[in-house]
């Protein structure tokens, strides 16, 4: 699951911005990571961030474990935690979150249930961080576009 979205592109060549993939990660494993602290790491590190698998259990709090050492290594303070969501949103293909159709309809745009269900967790997670009100949300309509939804 190493995928980077044509959304991201002007930035996850250097790895300047936290790429949605990583975001989706630390969402998963209940870390989060300030701009400020993602800035802190080297290149390498940024993207062993990338790389780490983080998906079963052993390997959620194998990749917690590396970014508190990591953030630790190189702040003198551990990550602040975010409670870590049982059923996360983004991976209930059956409901659209409120706050996305809030932003669809805001656009002026459309997004069916079908639509939602037939994308991945990732682009689901995607749509719903790029929605939050007080987000810079210029990339909405292009994860929307990439995401054949316009």
């Amino acid at each position: 699951m190493n995928t980077f979205f044509d959304f991201e592109a002007d930035f996850v060549n250097s790895l300047r911005c936290i790429p949605m993939l990583v975001r989706y990660k630390l969402d998963t494993c209940g870390i989060k990571l300030r701009l400020s602290d993602w800035n802190h790491m080297t290149q390498d590190e940024r993207a062993t961030l990338v790389e780490l698998p983080c998906s079963t259990e052993t390997e959620i709090q194998a990749y917690r474990q590396h970014v508190q050492q990591q953030i630790l290594q190189h702040t003198g303070r551990p990550a602040d935690e975010l409670p870590i969501e049982p059923h996360p949103p983004w991976m209930d293909a059956t409901t659209v979150p409120e706050q996305l159709k809030q932003k669809v309809t805001e656009l002026g745009l459309t997004l069916t249930p079908q639509q939602w269900a037939e994308l991945t967790p990732l682009q689901r997670f995607a749509l719903i961080k790029l929605s939050r009100p007080g987000h810079e949300n210029q990339n909405f309509p292009k994860a929307m576009l990439e995401f054949n939804l316009l």
